[in-house]
């Protein structure tokens, strides 16, 4: 059942969705915008992290490379790499495992925001062995 009214097929009437699936959808729709909150997190952690790599690494090019200091750019991009694809990880599961309470209510519904996570983790994962296998 939807959040739209359905008319009854007896009386003609509409029926209105009782408060159980209103607080389902509700609930449902939270745990989505939260994870594509944790996506928007991750994306951007990764995208800096592969940004500072690739900065230094034109910059390294141009110009005498930096001395070396205790986190050189290459290393703080994979860790800034890897600290978004765990997050992204650890939220993907806790999406999975909170909404499987919900499971026997959603109808079928596939999550829009896991698929996302899905494609920003194939992304984060790219970046990071582009940054681990080229110095």
């Amino acid at each position: 059942m939807s959040l739209l009214t359905q008319e009854s097929p007896m009386s003609g009437t509409a029926l209105k969705p009782d408060n159980t699936e209103l607080a389902v959808d509700r609930t449902w729709l939270a745990h989505e915008r939260t994870l594509m909150a944790w996506v928007r997190t991750a994306v951007s952690m990764i995208s800096f992290g592969f940004t500072i790599y690739k900065f230094f690494q034109f910059e390294a090019g141009r110009t005498l490379p930096a001395a070396r200091g205790v986190l050189t750019p290459r290393e703080f991009a994979l860790i800034m790499i890897s600290i978004g694809l765990v997050a992204l990880l650890m939220a993907t599961t806790s999406h999975r495992k909170e909404t499987r309470g919900l499971a026997q209510h959603l109808e079928g519904r596939r999550s829009m925001a896991e698929i996302v996570a899905a494609l920003v983790g194939l992304f984060g994962i790219a970046a990071l062995l582009s940054a681990l296998f080229r110095s």
